[in-house]
């Protein structure tokens, strides 16, 4: 009898190791995944992502916006924070989604700029 219950629990062990391995392993490639994503989006996008905590594409995605137009984001900006505003029975956390939202697309727009600008500036030499 013990001996079959040492079985189980060992063959139990070498299964939940297994998935645990092959959950790693996933793990990494998504994290690899992601950082290649953002090496290829520039470095300033990356940290900009890192410090508001959402992505250019999360962004986009609350206030639902395609292109970066500022005016489509102020607009789409004040119809969210209006209709989730505690005091008409809205969600202060998806209020504060949408400021967050909101932010990071204006400091993607922000760096579209710098780049803009540095690229039409001349070589220094």
């Amino acid at each position: 009898m013990a001996k079959y219950l040492a079985q189980i629990i060992v063959m139990g062990a070498q299964v939940v190791g297994r998935a645990f391995a092959r959950a790693l392993r996933q793990e990494f490639a998504a994290s690899r995944a992601a950082a290649d994503a953002r090496g290829r989006a520039g470095h300033q996008s990356a940290a900009a992502s890192n410090l508001s905590g959402l992505s250019l594409q999360e962004a986009q995605q609350i206030l639902n916006v395609s292109k970066l137009s500022p005016e489509e984001i102020q607009k789409n900006y004040e119809h969210l924070f209006k209709v989730n505003d505690k005091s008409v029975g809205g969600s202060f956390y998806l209020q504060s989604k949408v400021v967050r939202a909101k932010e990071r697309l204006e400091e993607e727009l922000r760096i579209q700029a710098q780049e803009d600008r540095e690229k039409q500036q001349p070589p220094k030499t």
